[in-house]
């Protein structure tokens, strides 16, 4: 509970700052067509702040339910028009300049992406390198022969630097593809290709974790099992643990590196533990039951505690990579495409039945991640609002009729049949829009709901 204002807060910019954007994409393609915009909001309901602004006196709002926002212009389908502002009402417009405002909402979505890519690559990153480490017998990564230590230089071909390179092209391959060749170098340098299938992936209808079903894991290196945090109110705190306590064993068995002991808590789950930890050069015993939390489908135990900073393991596994002008620029346009047709990949498979509703994540969800990866830093955090701008475009361009993507479904119809629908049909298309939105809101929310019960 201590941890909901941060999440809240995270959560309300990301949302509000994306909804700025969308909207503001909107108000500028409806002044550079010469519509006159009546009012600028941004959420729903109660309205919190209110102000007239500029030569046409738009109102700039604020609401109190910050799910969403509008632009509303002048148009005499909703009201009646002064004869002599007749030519900046919006539905007086050409289909194209109508067609430009309504698709410039998601279209700043994809810029505000871009631009935030762009000035993540430029500025640089740690990364980790794709090494790979031991797969679990009988995986998909055992059968090609993984070898604990390996570090992938292609996939198929293109060249990967880091971990998250390695595990996005993984991911996009596996919607569409049987296998895979990974290239790899061992520690001799010697290079080797290994051929992945990649069918275990979309299993459970790609719930969960897909790369851990792959049997890929991250290299694990050597770090030693010494206490760097211990969090409060957890297990470990009530237990007695100290920050720079060595863990020497648990339950007898010898504990040599910091992935030892995680491995351990894990699958001891709600059991309790006697660990032997040393503490100033002395030897002291403590006990502690972890709590068990559900974690990618499975019961797992946690102890609320983070390992020691190693300076020497993290030089072995992380690089800092960054970018030119102009080559942050091409990667972050090409990071935003390759997510948009990712998106919209995933949300054809729904439909066909091969990936699962309850990937659709609501409020609560997107709320979590976005106060866990503020707590991460700037960068996660930016990298969060721009994979949320993205899926925010491209669920807007969508030939549902309420959404951007509708309105612009009515314009193609209308350039075919040379008339705009009537009034009826698209009174009739809202009402079948408003059915989908609620339907996939409500798969939203109990997902939300069943995550929150489930742990």
């Amino acid at each position: 509970m201590s941890n909901f204002p941060f999440y809240l807060v995270a959560f309300i910019v990301v949302l509000g700052v994306l909804v700025v954007i969308h909207e503001l994409g909107h108000y500028l393609a409806a002044r550079y067509c010469g519509v006159k915009v009546l009012r600028f909001s941004v959420g729903f309901g109660k309205t919190i702040f209110q102000r007239k602004f500029g030569v046409d006196r738009t109102e700039w709002a604020v609401a109190a339910i910050p799910l969403g926002g509008f632009v509303k212009m002048l148009d005499e389908r909703e009201g009646d028009v002064a004869p002599e502002e007749q030519h900046r009402a919006f539905n007086r417009q050409s289909v194209g300049k109508r067609s430009l405002i309504v698709v410039a909402g998601p279209l700043a979505n994809f810029a505000l992406a871009i631009l935030l890519y762009w000035a993540i690559f430029m500025h640089g990153t740690n990364e980790l390198l794709p090494v790979l480490g031991p797969p679990p017998a009988d995986s998909p990564a055992a059968m090609a022969g993984v070898v604990n230590g390996e570090r992938v230089r292609a996939v198929d071909g293109e060249a990967v630097a880091t971990w998250d390179d390695f595990r996005w092209r993984l991911l996009q391959k596996a919607t569409d593809r049987e296998s895979v060749e990974l290239e790899v170098v061992n520690e001799q340098q010697e290079v080797n290709l290994r051929r992945l299938h990649l069918a275990a992936a979309g299993e459970q209808g790609w719930e969960g974790d897909a790369l851990a079903r792959l049997g890929i894991n991250f290299f694990r290196p050597k770090i030693p099992p010494i206490i760097g945090k211990v969090s409060t109110g957890g297990p470990a705190e009530a237990a007695g643990v100290l920050v720079g306590d060595e863990v020497l064993t648990i339950n007898g068995t010898k504990i040599v590196s910091w992935f030892d002991f995680v491995r351990y808590v894990r699958d001891a789950s709600g059991a309790s533990l006697q660990l032997e930890i040393e503490r100033n050069g002395q030897r002291v015993t403590v006990n502690v039951i972890p709590k068990v939390i559900s974690e990618g489908g499975r019961q797992v135990g946690k102890v609320g505690v983070a390992v020691a900073e190693s300076p020497e393991a993290s030089q072995e596994v992380r690089t800092f990579v960054s970018y030119g002008f102009f080559a942050a620029g091409a990667k972050a346009m090409t990071e935003t495409w390759d997510k948009s047709v990712f998106t919209l990949v995933m949300m054809g498979k729904m439909l066909t039945g091969e990936v699962s509703w309850k990937n659709i994540s609501g409020p609560v969800t997107i709320a979590d991640y976005a106060g866990q990866s503020a707590r991460l830093g700037l960068e996660y955090y930016l990298k969060f609002m721009a994979l949320v701008s993205i899926s925010l475009g491209v669920l807007n361009l969508l030939p549902i009729p309420v959404l951007d993507g509708g309105h612009l479904l009515y314009h193609a119809i209308e350039v075919v049949r040379r008339r705009p629908l009537s009034e009826r049909a698209m009174e009739l298309g809202q009402q079948f829009g408003m059915a989908i939105l609620f339907t996939l809101m409500a798969f939203a929310f109990f997902n939300d709901i069943n995550r929150l019960v489930s742990g």
